[in-house]
């Protein structure tokens, strides 16, 4: 990524345009965002179909989430943009190498609770980590994280299921979040990234910066603004492919198939209800209903939240758009290491409740 930085005498009134420019744009992404729900609504009305029907739900979905996560990307891959030209990728990583990686992995997991973003959603954040030479394990404890454990799923299962049930998915999330990311971040396997994001994580192909003093504020703007063209240039066609199946098998799920194999008094049942989420989509607060809806018909507690840890950690579309960040090594690798600590959820809440 590279960007022609000048330094010429800038007039004031021009850079107060850029800071207006800007504060105007952020302004109206928020509408944008915020509008995402009727604008999807209003749209699917636009098709012939119920909108209640699996069709219908498909194309809701669908209408959505494509542009909640352009949007998403946007924003988080422009931010990230500014923040690297203060911190350079070899300031970032010697901050959160060595000894503070652990530390890194705790807070790059709080962060992810706190953030309420679907497993698509923080794959955009997710670029924008390893763009900025967070390292690679940090940068997985946040993306597992995210999508796994946020304040709605908390809440919905605290209603559902109680408060002790509630903390101790909490704990366990958050668990698997740092513990997978500090395993895979030994592991060291930066160099299975694509060969376009190493580059970036490496340096190779950072923009060529003066000193971070010397940059002006207007001098950061155009950098992330390149930073977006850079990254969004070779994922948004992935995304919009990625999202599309997710739309249709969330709107196409069979149901009745998955409480009969998750309702089965087997050890079996907690691995097929982890294969059964893999290829599946939603969030942790869109998949709550259905963990209602399973345990009202019998289906084991540790079975059926391995499944919906599975759905929201473990997506298809999620491992989809992945894969132009990520070799297949380097996604098999992630998808065992979670899948690891899901099972040893799923068995464990079997046992205890």
């Amino acid at each position: 990524m590279s960007a022609d930085v000048s330094h010429p005498v800038r007039p004031v009134r021009r850079d107060w345009l850029w800071h207006a420019g800007v504060a105007a744009l952020l302004a109206a992404w928020w509408v944008i965002y915020h509008q995402l729900i009727p604008v999807s609504e209003w749209v699917t009305t636009l098709f012939p179909v119920d909108r209640h029907s699996h069709t219908g739900e498909a194309i809701a979905f669908f209408f959505y989430d494509v542009p909640k996560v352009m949007l998403l990307l946007t924003l988080i891959v422009f931010a990230m943009g500014i923040v690297r030209s203060f911190f350079s990728p070899e300031k970032t990583r010697v901050l959160l190498s060595g000894k503070r990686e652990g530390v890194g992995n705790v807070l790059s997991a709080g962060l992810g609770v706190l953030t309420p973003f679907c497993s698509c959603s923080a794959v955009p954040l997710f670029i924008g980590f390893v763009s900025a030479g967070v390292p690679l394990g940090v940068t997985f404890s946040f993306l597992i994280a995210a999508p796994m454990v946020n304040e709605v799923a908390l809440v919905l299962l605290f209603g559902l299921v109680g408060w002790q049930v509630a903390l101790t998915y909490l704990a366990f999330g958050l668990g698997i979040a740092i513990a997978a990311g500090f395993i895979i971040g030994k592991l060291r396997l930066e160099g299975w990234l694509q060969d376009w994001v190493r580059d970036i994580h490496s340096g190779a192909n950072a923009p060529v910066m003066m000193d971070d003093e010397r940059l002006t504020m207007v001098d950061r703007y155009k950098l992330g603004i390149e930073a977006v063209r850079e990254i969004f240039g070779k994922v948004w066609i992935w995304i919009i492919l990625g999202i599309g199946m997710g739309a249709l098998i969330h709107g196409y799920v069979p149901e009745d198939l998955m409480v009969r194999i998750m309702g089965a008094d087997a050890w079996w049942s907690v691995p097929a209800a982890v294969i059964m989420g893999i290829p599946m989509y939603t969030n942790a607060a869109g998949v709550i209903p259905i963990i209602e809806a399973l345990l009202g018909k019998g289906a084991a507690l540790g079975t059926v939240l391995a499944f919906m840890m599975s759905v929201i950690a473990l997506s298809l579309p999620e491992m989809i758009i992945l894969r132009q960040v990520l070799t297949l090594r380097l996604i098999a690798v992630f998808i065992g290491v979670v899948a690891s600590g899901i099972l040893a959820v799923g068995f464990l809440f079997n046992v205890i409740f």
